[in-house]
């Protein structure tokens, strides 16, 4: 009609109607936007297909590796994998003592002066625990240097915003500690959060970053002491230092580029550095293949290896390796590829974690598998970081049962 010259204004009145509503609607997205990613950010990832569909884990987690190899395991191909419940083998050599009466008689820890100072699960590592816990730091980042990780130490708290991109609700409750007081925010608008474990910050460490291909994998070995409540953990390894509430881990975090198959070799290879570090420690081990009901959200799989306890005489969890894709990565917007004018449509990278050495767990386990009767061996890969120290004799004898299990023992 304009050109025709023919009248318009309602028309254009109408047109600049249009142009306006949309303005207002544009205003909106991001919102809108946020709250999208945010009900997909409830959803879990994928499940891989190696993994058991079952809410049971004593009965069906896969077992696929042992070490050493049993001797029923000999000639018979067909072994593993095999489910928890079902495999029947002869377990390794069992001893007298556990790990907490054993720190106990080394002149390792104080808990009791420990929970007067900080409470339920609180400890002094003292003498020969503090030699150990560092010796297991500095071997584990020998040994992954070696392997052309990168070494870094993060900020042990984040921020709220970043966290609850990375942790599922009920960690809030369950995990994190919050912290309070006056710090550099003095309106208390970003509220932080204490790490439970390195992977979470180093997620975070390219956040909002585009990473050409040519730079993946990226591998960083996190130093970092961490944090957690255990709050659904009550009653459960209350005696020596297996699960406390503050403790320093040696952790595996990858980057690849985001293919499914580069990734599931990218888990394998650290689930392996996990196995050498292990077996050079001399530690008997099995790795189990988690059920999907154990899985959390960002996990397509997840394998736990298994120190083995001859004073408790079974099995216990000292690593955790999972392959998360790129769940954690779109969380924080860590994208893979490079980045062109006005095109967010690049793939995300697959980000994987796993435990290299949690130093109070590992300690447990070395003390169970290297006592004697009159002290505990120092593994050989140990001594040069502890002063060529190779053994650690009792310097006191039994800790006395608290009242509580006085009382249990009378009963």
């Amino acid at each position: 009609k304009k050109k025709a010259k023919e009248p318009c204004d309602e028309e254009v009145a109408q047109l600049k109607g249009f142009q306006k509503e949309i303005k207002e609607i544009e205003k909106t997205l991001p919102e809108i936007a946020a709250k999208r990613d945010k009900l997909l950010g409830k959803i879990g990832n994928k499940v891989d297909p190696e993994v058991p569909i079952s809410h049971d884990e004593d009965e069906d987690n896969l077992v696929v590796s042992l070490y050493p190899l049993p001797e029923e395991a000999a000639g018979n191909e067909d072994f593993l994998p095999c489910p928890q419940g079902k495999i029947q083998y002869t377990l390794p050599e069992i001893k007298p003592m556990t790990h907490d009466d054993l720190l106990w008689r080394i002149g390792g820890y104080e808990p009791t002066r420990g929970s007067q100072v900080a409470g339920h699960r609180a400890y002094f590592l003292t003498n020969a625990g503090v030699l150990l816990n560092q010796a297991l730091i500095n071997y584990g980042i020998a040994f992954l240097r070696k392997r052309g990780y990168n070494v870094v130490q993060p900020p042990f708290f984040m921020n709220k915003d970043v966290m609850a991109v990375l942790a599922q609700l009920e960690d809030f409750d369950e995990q994190l500690y919050k912290v309070s007081g006056k710090t550099d925010d003095p309106d208390g608008q970003s509220e932080k959060y204490l790490i439970a474990t390195s992977e979470q910050p180093i997620c975070a460490y390219h956040k909002g970053e585009w990473i050409p291909e040519t730079d993946l994998p990226l591998r960083y070995a996190g130093i970092s002491t961490c944090f957690r409540k255990e709050a659904g953990s009550s009653g459960r390894d209350i005696r020596g230092i297996f699960r406390v509430h503050q403790f320093e881990k040696i952790e595996q975090f990858c980057l690849t580029v985001d293919d499914f198959e580069v990734s599931k070799q990218e888990q394998a290879r650290m689930l392996q550095a996990a196995k050498d570090f292990y077996e050079s420690l001399g530690i008997a081990y099995r790795v189990v293949c988690i059920v999907s009901g154990e899985l959390n959200d960002a996990a397509v799989k997840k394998y736990d290896l298994e120190g083995w306890f001859p004073g408790q005489q079974t099995y216990r969890e000292l690593v955790s390796c999972s392959n998360c894709t790129d769940y954690q990565a779109r969380g924080v917007g860590t994208r893979c590829g490079q980045k062109k004018q006005g095109d967010d449509r690049a793939s995300y990278v697959h980000m994987l974690n796993s435990t290299l050495c949690a130093t109070g767990r590992g300690i447990c386990c070395i003390l169970e598998n290297y006592q004697t009767e009159d002290g505990v061996k120092v593994p050989e890969v140990l001594q040069p970081y502890m002063a060529d120290i190779d053994f650690l004799p009792f310097v006191r004898g039994p800790m006395e049962l608290t009242k509580g299990e006085k009382g249990k023992k009378k009963k």
